[in-house]
C-alpha cells in the first residue's frame, strides 16, 4: 500500500497545476509547426497545426464570451469526430465553460434530460440529422441560448448561428480583447471540470459524470506509463467523444504527446483510414476487433488452399511468440527464430495491409474481448491487450501493457490506483481517477461511492497472485439459474460469436431451468459467406431463414456448447432476420447489449425458445 500511494503522490506532483489550457499552450510553442489535427477532405487531408489550432481555439473561447458564456457554463456537443469538435470542446474550456458531448444515438427524451441536467447554455451541432434529433425537445429547452450548426443553420430564427458566422466573430473579439481570453483560461484550475459524460444508459436515463483537469490528467500520466508511446506520433480518432476512451486517448493524450489526430468521420471508413494513416496506436471496443477479423477471415477464405495453410502456420508462430511473451513467461530462442521468419515473409505484410505495421500498442476495452479473437490477432503478432475501466473512473484504472501483459486479464491496477475485492466479488477502487459523484444525483452518489472513497464498480471480479484482473461479468448481469447456479452470460455469448457468421448473441436464462440464446446475423459477413456457397438471398431476413444457414449456426452453437460447462450450455437458439445497432436501440453507443431492452423487444421469441419441446 505505501508503494502505491508513493507512486501516486509522484504522478500528482508530476501533474500539479496542469490544466487543459496550460497543456494546448506548450504544445503549441513547442512544436508550432507539427501537425495536430486532420479531417478528410476530397483523396487527402486538410490539416492544423499545433500553433493554427491554438489560435482557433482561442478565437472559439472569444466567440463564445461574446455570446455570453460564464465561467461554469456548460456548452453541449453533437457532431461526428472532426477537427471542429475538439476545437470547440477546448474553446469552451479555455472561456472557462464545460464541454459535454451528447451521444448521437440519444433519443430526443434523452437529449433533453442531459441539456438540462448539465445546464446547457449554449450547443454546438453538425448539421441537419443532429438538429433533427433535438428539434423535437428545443421548446423545452428554455436555458439553451444559441445553438451553433456547422452546416445548415435555420435562417430565420435568431437561436441558430453559423459556423462561419461564429468564427468570425471570435476572430474580432480576440483582436479587439485579447487579454479577456487571457484571462479566462488563465483562471482555470486543475480542480475545474473540464467535461461532463453521461453513461449510455442501459437501464433508465443516463448520469452525469463531471470529470476535472486533475482527473484526466492523472489518467493521461498512467496511459503515458503504459503505453510508452513516443512523442510526434500518429493516430485515429473514430469513437464518439462522448466515450470516455476515445475523450483521453485522442483528445487530451495527444496535447501531452503532441500526436497528429486524424479523423475518421464514418466507421464505414475505418478499414481505409487505418491503412491511410498507419497510427502508432489503436484503441477499439470488442466489437471493432470482432468486425475487423470477420472481414480478413472472409477474405482468407477465398485464397487458395496452399495460401491459407501458409498463413495458418505463419500465424501459429505469431501465436507462440505473443504467447510467450506475457508476464513470467520466457520467449525461446526456437520460438523468436520461428517468428521472425514467419513475420518476414507474412505476418509483417498482412499487418501492412491492415494498417498496423507502425503500431506499438493496440488495446481494447468497455467490455471483454473474447480468447479467440485476441489469439487471432496475436496470431498477427498483435498483443491487441485489455484495459478496464469506467467513465467514473476517467476510463482505464487497471491495463496490460506491451511489456507486461497477460492474455485473458485486464490488466494490473495502473500506477497509483487502489483495488480490493468486496466479500460479494465486486471490484472496488480508489484513486484521483474517481469522479467525486453523479452530477445532481446524491443518491446514486452514494450507492457509487462510499464513506471511505471506494468505488463500486458493480462488476465482479477474481485477481491472481501476480496482480492481474479478470473482470467476470456485471454484478446486475448474472443469469442465476432455476437450479441457483450463477453464469456469466458475456463469456457464453463472446464463444457464440466465434463464429464469423454470428454479428451479435444474447445469452438468457435467469431463474429459468436451463440457457438460450437469441442471435443475429454479421450483416457484412453473411452476404459473402452466403454467395461463395451458392445460396441466393434477397435479404437479411431470408437469409436467417435459410436451412444452410441454419445448419452452419447450429454448428457453431454446438461449438460454443463444447467449450462451455453443462449448466452454461445453450440448449436453445434463434437467429433474428435483422441487425443489432445502437441506433436500433440494442446497443448502447459504445456498442454494449442493452440486456433490458433486448429481453423487452424479443420476450415472446424467447418464451417460444422455452415453450418448444426439447
Amino acid at each position: 500500500m505505501a508503494e502505491v500511494l508513493e507512486v501516486r503522490a509522484e504522478i500528482e506532483h508530476q501533474i500539479a497545476g496542469r490544466t487543459v489550457c496550460l497543456q494546448l499552450q506548450q504544445a503549441a510553442e513547442r512544436h508550432s509547426d507539427a501537425p495536430a489535427y486532420s479531417d478528410p477532405e476530397g483523396d487527402g487531408w486538410r490539416t492544423l497545426t499545433y500553433a493554427q489550432a491554438r489560435q482557433r481555439v482561442l478565437e472559439i473561447a472569444a466567440a463564445f464570451a461574446a455570446l455570453g458564456l460564464e465561467p461554469g457554463d456548460s456548452v453541449a456537443l453533437m457532431m461526428v469526430n472532426r477537427s471542429e469538435h475538439v476545437l470547440a470542446d477546448l474553446g469552451a474550456v479555455h472561456a472557462g465553460g464545460v464541454g459535454c458531448t451528447v451521444y448521437s444515438t440519444f433519443a430526443p427524451e434523452q437529449i433533453a434530460f442531459v441539456a438540462e441536467n448539465v445546464g446547457a447554455k449554449y450547443a454546438v451541432l453538425g448539421g441537419p440529422a443532429e438538429l433533427a434529433r433535438w428539434q423535437p425537445v428545443l421548446d423545452r429547452l428554455t436555458g439553451l441560448r444559441r445553438i451553433v450548426m456547422l452546416e445548415g443553420a435555420p435562417s430565420g430564427d435568431d437561436r441558430f448561428m453559423a459556423w462561419a458566422d461564429f468564427l468570425e466573430l471570435g476572430r474580432a473579439r480576440l483582436a479587439d480583447d485579447p487579454a479577456q481570453v487571457e484571462d479566462r483560461w488563465r483562471a482555470v484550475t486543475p480542480d475545474d471540470v473540464v467535461t461532463v459524460l453521461y453513461t449510455s444508459g442501459t437501464t433508465g436515463m443516463p448520469k452525469g459524470v463531471p470529470l476535472t483537469h486533475g482527473n484526466v490528467f492523472y489518467e493521461v500520466a498512467a496511459t503515458d506509463r503504459l503505453t510508452s508511446l513516443p512523442t510526434l506520433g500518429t493516430q485515429i480518432s473514430y469513437l464518439t467523444y462522448a466515450h470516455i476512451a476515445e475523450r483521453i486517448l485522442s483528445l487530451y493524450l495527444p496535447l501531452v504527446k503532441v500526436s497528429h489526430v486524424y479523423f475518421c468521420t464514418d466507421l464505414a471508413n475505418l478499414g481505409a483510414t487505418l491503412g491511410q494513416v498507419r497510427p502508432m496506436m489503436f484503441f477499439g471496443v470488442p466489437r471493432v476487433w470482432e468486425k475487423m477479423m470477420a472481414r480478413l477471415l472472409a477474405v482468407l477464405a477465398t485464397q487458395p488452399e496452399e495460401q491459407q495453410a501458409a498463413v495458418r502456420s505463419a500465424m501459429e508462430a505469431g501465436r507462440a511468440y505473443v504467447e510467450a511473451g506475457q508476464y513470467g513467461r520466457t520467449i525461446t530462442s526456437e520460438i523468436r527464430e520461428a517468428y521472425e521468419k514467419a513475420d518476414a515473409s507474412l505476418l509483417s505484410i498482412i499487418r501492412g495491409m491492415i494498417g498496423f505495421d507502425r503500431a506499438e500498442w493496440t488495446a481494447t476495452g468497455a467490455a471483454p474481448l473474447a480468447p479467440e479473437v485476441q489469439n487471432f490477432y496475436a496470431g498477427l503478432g498483435l498483443k491487441v491487450i485489455d484495459v478496464y475501466g469506467m467513465t467514473e473512473t476517467t476510463g482505464a484504472f487497471t491495463g496490460n501493457s506491451p511489456a507486461c501483459y497477460r492474455l485473458g486479464t485486464v490488466g494490473r491496477a495502473e500506477p497509483g490506483v487502489e483495488i480490493r475485492i468486496a466479500e460479494d466479488g465486486e471490484l472496488l477502487t480508489r484513486s484521483p481517477l474517481n469522479t467525486r459523484g453523479y452530477l445532481n444525483r446524491p443518491e446514486a452518489t452514494a450507492e457509487l461511492i462510499d464513506a471511505d472513497g471506494w468505488l463500486h464498480t458493480g462488476d465482479i471480479g477474481t485477481v491472481d497472485e501476480d496482480g492481474f484482473y479478470r473482470v467476470v461479468d456485471r454484478k446486475k448481469e448474472l443469469i442465476i439459474t432455476a437450479g441457483g447456479e450463477n453464469i456469466s452470460p458475456a463469456e457464453i455469448e463472446n464463444h457464440l460469436k466465434q463464429h464469423p457468421l454470428i454479428g451479435q448473441a444474447l445469452a438468457y436464462g435467469d431463474r429459468r431451468p436451463h440457457t438460450v440464446a437469441v442471435l443475429t446475423l454479421d450483416g457484412e459477413v453473411a452476404p459473402g459467406w452466403a454467395q461463395a456457397r451458392g445460396v441466393t438471398f434477397t435479404s437479411l431476413a431470408e437469409l436467417a431463414e435459410h436451412p444452410e444457414v441454419l445448419k452452419e449456426v447450429g454448428a457453431a452453437v454446438e461449438a460454443a456448447n463444447a467449450k462451455l460447462a453443462r449448466v452454461q450450455q445453450v440448449k436453445k437458439w434463434a437467429l433474428l432476420g435483422t441487425e443489432w445497432t445502437a441506433e436500433t436501440e440494442e446497443l448502447t453507443p459504445s456498442l454494449k447489449l442493452k440486456r433490458r431492452i433486448i429481453h423487452a423487444k424479443y420476450a415472446d421469441v424467447i418464451e417460444g425458445l422455452y415453450s418448444e419441446p426439447n
